[in-house]
């Protein structure tokens, strides 16, 4: 007798392999039967006859850290498809942190992850100091989806080292050797790794560079060493992507792989003013492999931009003084104002008022804004870039942008892709993608609340490479490996993402022609009011986490069989 049976459905496995028609039967939280044969009896049947199975998707880029203490909704993840979810990415996170840390802490996620102080303060219930204490704490809520996470270096640095570590002061041998026994205990407690950052975009909300960002080498190595030691762990990295300094950058990375023989991740991106550096890092990377080096890269599927909205964070007007003005009303009262003749001319006759803000500039670069639409053109035209369109009509590009975020009752989005898009299309993003030692990640879903919304990247994928797209560049197998296999192997989660079994029952079940993925929208669910991008796809039937269906429908079920992981997990046996 099977717990659960998913009926008739078209399987693809999650490891490359040809689809198949096949039952697929479950006992518990395992796969137990995958038969074109009928399967039977079972104690619930799914019928998935014309429908997508597939592995539950791992998404091993995510910035939960906060909401997984206050929420059993791991959303919009969770909506996505998303069964299972790595935190502690770009060394931000919240343990191990003494309470006088706390609000740093939090000061660091806000400016780095754009996340609002007020709702970690409300939100956070700070039941922890140390790491392990963090874990016991993310086990005891019950969700919908599995969560594991890695260390913080930055959080790290301020407990070993106090304001020393906070102001980038360079660890002593005694500061080094005591986060190298927190790093271990963490492992032994359950952590999946270590994560750092040596970007110059990660900074504080009055501009500080967080605190991990020129850590030397020396403490970079011991802290590898200590996953060494344990014989466990990846070491995933973030730094600025720089053509005049790919090679000493890659050549650091390197060295911390070689040496303490874990594997190691980095953010790979073609950025907007670096529009060839990822061909460099392609290349090393490539030599790295070939020579064994355990070095991979996490790349993404579409453009890595900002969104900009009347209901978002910023748009273009945001710094204009008439906009300023009005900046506070409701928003369908600021829809009606703006569109008085006397205010929309006030506010396209003035220019922003210079704050600082390092992305001040991208605020008018009209060259490379899209309407980005009810159903979202990731891949458009350059063409149809908002200077292009001002081209055509004789507008100013300001006017077209003003009245575009007009559109929808003041609900409507503009996407500027900072990275991943070149000469109107995404063919950095592809090659990127088909390189053998890259993983799909970077969906930082639980961040950015009011200017990205990336977390749902695995239907981007499923709909546009893996259908919509004109070239069938990627196939539906390709894409489902991506999302599946691909990346659990690549942090050690060796027990989910394919369907075989012994393997985790982590399945969706997707009518795949059907499947849309929907506009981002604001929601107000975090702590305090705090409102959040969020963005819904349509098509998913149903979700399995652990054998237990928690949606259905594209609706939540209130089941939540969700857990935290505890460090690697080993490849099942297969029968």
């Amino acid at each position: 007798m099977f717990d659960l049976i998913i009926r008739g459905g078209t399987v693809v496995d999650g490891g490359g392999g040809p689809r198949m028609i096949a039952d697929v039967g479950i006992i518990g939280d395992r796969i137990v039967s995958v038969s074109e044969e009928p399967l039977g009896p079972a104690t619930r049947e799914l019928d998935a006859v014309g429908l997508l199975v597939t592995p539950g998707f791992v998404d091993i880029h995510s910035h939960y850290d906060g909401q997984a203490t206050w929420s059993s909704s791991l959303s919009p993840s969770s909506a996505h498809g998303v069964t299972t979810v790595l935190m502690g990415n770009c060394g931000i996170g919240f343990a191990p942190c003494r309470p006088e840390d706390r609000a740093r802490l939090v000061e660091l996620m806000e400016g780095v992850e754009d996340i609002p102080e007020v709702v970690m303060t409300e939100g956070l219930p700070w039941n922890w100091e140390t790491f392990p204490e963090y874990l016991d704490a993310l086990e005891a809520i019950p969700r919908d989806v599995d969560v594991a996470t890695q260390i913080p270096h930055s959080a790290l640095r301020v407990y070993a080292m106090g304001r020393r570590g906070a102001d980038r002061e360079p660890g002593s041998p005694v500061d080094i050797e005591k986060m190298v026994a927190l790093v271990r205990e963490g492992m032994r407690a359950g952590a999946l790794g270590i994560a750092t950052s040596r970007t110059l975009v990660h900074r504080t909300p009055d501009g500080s560079l967080i605190p991990s960002h020129d850590a030397d080498e020396e403490e970079l190595h011991a802290l590898a060493g200590a996953l060494a030691s344990e014989g466990s762990g990846v070491f995933q990295a973030v730094m600025d992507l720089d053509e005049a300094t790919a090679e000493a950058d890659f050549g650091l990375l390197r060295r911390i792989a070689s040496q303490s023989g874990r594997p190691l991740s980095f953010s790979l991106l073609q950025p907007l003013n670096q529009p060839r550096v990822w061909k460099t890092m392609l290349d090393l990377l490539g030599t790295a492999a070939d020579e064994g080096v355990p070095i991979r890269a996490q790349v993404f599927g579409r453009p890595v931009g900002m969104l900009f909205g009347l209901d978002l964070s910023f748009n273009p007007f945001s710094f204009h003084p008439g906009y300023q003005e009005i900046a506070g009303l409701p928003l369908d009262e600021r829809v009606r104002e703006m569109r008085r003749p006397e205010r929309r001319a006030r506010i396209l006759g003035e220019r922003s008022v210079e704050n600082g803000l390092p992305f001040l500039a991208h605020l008018s670069r009209f060259d490379w804004m899209f309407d980005l639409g009810q159903l979202p053109n990731y891949e458009p035209s350059m063409a149809a870039s908002i200077a292009a369109i001002a081209s055509r009509t004789g507008e100013t590009p300001e006017a077209i942008a003003y009245d575009m975020l007009l559109e929808r009752e003041g609900r409507n989005i503009i996407l500027l892709p900072r990275a991943n898009y070149a000469d109107g299309n995404l063919d950095a993003a592809l090659e990127m993608m088909r390189h053998p030692r890259t993983v799909l990640g970077l969906g930082d879903g639980g961040a950015h609340c009011g200017v990205i919304c990336d977390a749902s990247q695995p239907t981007f994928m499923l709909t546009y490479w893996a259908r919509d797209r004109e070239t069938a560049d990627l196939s539906l197998e390709e894409v489902v490996r991506a999302l599946t296999a691909e990346p659990a192997e690549a942090v050690g989660l060796d027990d989910r993402g394919r369907i075989a079994p012994g393997y985790k029952a982590d399945l969706n079940i997707i009518d795949h022609d059907a499947l849309t993925l929907h506009a981002p929208e604001m929601v107000a669910d975090l702590p305090a009011g705090g409102r959040r991008l969020h963005q819904r796809a349509t098509g998913y039937r149903a979700t399995i986490v652990s054998g237990q269906v928690t949606r259905l429908m594209d609706e939540p079920t209130g089941a939540l069989p969700g857990g935290l992981v505890r460090g690697a997990q080993a490849r099942p046996a297969l029968h």
